[in-house]
């Protein structure tokens, strides 16, 4: 009488890691995101590795994530994978305020974003 196992939500060869909850707002979470997308995840750390932007960390560490998550629930090849997708969305937003001029409130808002990063595993051509 037990319900029926959920479907993967990726393919076979494929692997995903999801961070919630990041203090950047995710138009610059975007930009390091843009970076690593399609490329190899041995290259796509080397450039988190060695990126200046602040959040490049966080992201470094949810692609970590998602390699561990191929390698021991998924049994693929880590020298094989490939950043498939990585993709941006809102969170929660903090709102904060300043008192201004004539009695005014000046609104400070304080975005969260969240990443999502699928890697894949493609055989090398030969």
């Amino acid at each position: 009488m037990s319900k029926d196992k959920n479907p993967r939500r990726v393919a076979d060869n494929e692997a995903m890691a999801k961070l919630r909850m990041l203090r950047t707002s995710p138009q610059k979470l975007n930009l390091v995101a843009g970076m690593i997308r399609g490329k190899k995840v041995e290259q796509a750390l080397n450039d988190l590795t060695f990126s200046k932007k602040r959040v490049s960390q966080d992201v470094k560490k949810c692609l970590q994530s998602a390699i561990a998550n191929a390698e021991n629930n998924h049994n693929l090849d880590v020298d094989e994978l490939v950043v498939a997708e990585a993709y941006v969305g809102k969170n929660l937003t903090m709102k904060r305020g300043r008192p201004r001029a004539r009695g005014r409130f000046g609104k400070i808002i304080k975005p969260f974003a969240e990443i999502t990063i699928k890697v894949r595993q493609v055989e090398e051509q030969a």
